[in-house]
């Protein structure tokens, strides 16, 4: 064998080593690394959710600083030269419960300052021309809920989302026959389970009543509150429907849909971190309902006026309820004196701010929502420098030294407020909170 040859091979043998190296360093890497991640999945959770937190660089503790995402659909009809929501819903969901809610609100709900003098202005789905930021404040006033989030999407988004994942089984609560020349808008569906397109799909969703004027029957909800209640059911199965494993391979086209057709105020950053918690979500844990009130006639206009009362008592149903625990259960998951949910649910609340910054009283509100209070009222009064909590109808001593461990400050009073105060306990927030 030549010099030459020889020198060849001692390269080849050198770089073969070489290669072993590194691929023996590679290996023992993938096997370490395999893992670090069979380890960290498992912590976090088998399956998709477990591998995607892991990725994310999520552990134990990252859903439970997560707060619940709360967001504003609106959903606007490109038919029509006046741009209106047709569509108002509440949207939430809470990664540690793994519960979600759905709240309509009614487009013609009232939201002018004079009843006298209402106009077609003073409707809801009104406010959208003037921008969605005020949609947005008049949902928050009306809810008592910090919505930070919006999200407008065109009617057109729907449609071509059914379209792209095959149709939609749904039921049709009843016969829906309706036209409309000035829209270009014809509605034809029989009652019945059925696979419905894109266009029937718009159809189900824009129908109030019959040409005859029949609607639902009042059990179900006539006119826009049956049409809001088919909304939200077609929305939970479309979800149910989309989140399938055969979709998978559309993603792509399903984004692209949904980029087309929205306009939004959130961001990447402020979304992703629900996404593993969010993936394996069950749709069946929706909780659906609509803003309490009823269809009145003001100047001579249908509106529809919510109760405020029944609306408090709802949005703490569905936004802030938790499962009843135990005095003992409670007392070592908080540290404050014995007062069950049940217990906390029953005290109507009415928060007043005294402390000139409006983040205070919200801070205040979610902290006593969060523990199952019934904050019914709110509103601001003249500027103090201490907390105060009222006991306006001889309430049990342990609420109040309740609500005064909560806010972490405050003096207990029993001197109500007014005669005609509704509300079992006034707390009025000052400078020190």
């Amino acid at each position: 064998m030549s010099r030459k040859q020889m020198s060849k091979d001692k390269k080849r043998k050198k770089k073969h080593r070489v290669l072993k190296v590194i691929l023996t360093f590679l290996v023992i890497f993938l096997v370490l690394l395999g893992g670090f991640v069979s380890y960290s999945t498992l912590k976090n959770g088998w399956g998709w959710q477990g591998l995607l937190a892991t990725m994310m660089g999520h552990n134990q503790e990252t859903v439970e600083d997560l707060d619940e995402f709360k967001i504003l659909l609106m959903g606007v009809s490109e038919d029509i030269s006046s741009k209106l929501t047709d569509t108002i819903m509440v949207a939430s969901y809470n990664p540690k419960t793994q519960q979600a809610a759905l709240l309509s609100i009614p487009r013609d709900t009232f939201v002018g300052k004079s009843k006298a003098n209402a106009n077609s202005y003073d409707k809801i789905n009104a406010l959208y021309q003037t921008g969605p930021e005020n949609t947005l404040k008049a949902v928050n006033e009306i809810t008592g809920l910090d919505i930070k989030y919006y999200a407008v999407i065109n009617n057109n988004a729907l449609i071509e989302v059914v379209d792209a994942i095959g149709g939609v089984e749904f039921n049709v609560p009843i016969d829906m026959k309706y036209d409309d020349p000035t829209q270009d808008l014809h509605i034809n569906l029989k009652a019945g389970v059925q696979k419905l397109d894109g266009a029937k799909a718009e159809q189900l969703l824009r129908f109030r009543h019959n040409n005859d004027g029949s609607s639902y029957d009042s059990e179900y909800g006539d006119n826009d509150i049956g049409r809001m209640k088919t909304q939200r059911e077609f929305m939970t199965t479309v979800a149910k429907q989309t989140i399938q494993l055969k979709n998978v391979m559309k993603i792509g086209e399903l984004l692209d849909i949904v980029y087309d057709n929205l306009e939004t105020n959130t961001k990447l950053s402020d979304v992703k971190d629900y996404l593993p918690y969010a993936i394996e979500f069950n749709t069946d844990n929706i909780k659906t309902d609509s803003l309490p009130g009823e269809v009145t006639m003001l100047n001579k206009l249908s509106f529809f006026e919510y109760d405020e009362e029944e609306t408090q008592e709802l949005i703490q149903e569905m936004f802030y309820s938790t499962e009843t625990t135990t005095e003992d259960e409670q007392t070592e998951n908080t540290g404050t004196t014995n007062v069950t949910t049940t217990q906390a649910s029953q005290i109507k609340i009415e928060l007043l701010n005294g402390s000139g910054n409006s983040r205070k009283l919200t801070n205040a509100t979610n902290l006593l929502k969060q523990k199952g209070y019934n904050v019914y009222k709110t509103g601001t009064t003249k500027t103090t420098p201490t907390t105060t909590i009222i006991n306006n109808t001889d309430v049990d001593s342990q609420i109040t030294t309740n609500i005064k461990e909560l806010l972490e400050i405050g003096t207990i009073s029993s001197t109500a407020t007014s005669s005609k105060s509704t509300a079992n306990v006034t707390i009025i927030i000052g400078e020190d909170f």
